[in-house]
């Protein structure tokens, strides 16, 4: 029987650079967030100097914060934090959908993984339950999340190189790609 490989990520946030990308709005809540996307890279070795911290306006300008981020190359993994309640209109569910579709792309365009830390909540006390009370904090985990992605795609990254000439362009006069 063939036993498969893993790869897994670790949780040492040494040697690694971070983003976070911080929306104003609701800033009660995204800051907490914010305080414990950070305790969680300091627990895990990140030095402070390795994490920049950007704030916007609002959740729906996280994506191209984060897509900005990525595309300077200078991030192993960014953390997008906000949080979007819902009102009596449906301005609550293009936000959200708009928000998590435009993260999911930024990541996948430019291949530096975002954690969603984009709370949607129904109340304020969910939100608060979310970003340090009852439910733990949301922040925390999404830095520890940004740390294992950050190690993964290092390690898929150097495996890929070694293994692999998938996507390399064929060379001129040498005749056909195998």
């Amino acid at each position: 029987m063939i036993q498969p490989g893993k790869i897994n990520g670790g949780l040492s946030g040494e040697g690694f650079r971070f983003g976070i990308v911080v929306s104003r709005f609701n800033s009660f809540i995204t800051e907490r967030l914010l305080q414990g996307a950070v305790d969680a890279l300091e627990r895990a070795g990140a030095a402070s100097e390795d994490v920049d911290v950007i704030h916007v306006p609002g959740a729906f300008e996280l994506p191209l914060a984060a897509k900005k981020l990525a595309l300077t190359g200078k991030y192993d993994a960014l953390i997008a934090i906000g949080c979007v309640l819902r009102g009596e209109t449906a301005h609550y569910d293009y936000v959200c959908s708009e928000t998590s579709r435009g993260l999911q792309l930024a990541q996948i365009d430019t291949g530096v993984p975002v954690m969603f830390c984009v709370l949607t909540c129904d109340t304020l006390e969910q939100a608060i339950d979310r970003a340090g009370l009852k439910g733990g904090n949301k922040g925390f985990e999404a830095g520890l999340g940004a740390i294992e992605m950050a190690q993964l795609s290092r390690k898929l990254r150097g495996s890929s190189k070694a293994s692999s000439t998938a996507g390399k362009p064929a060379t001129a006069g040498k005749g056909r790609r195998k």
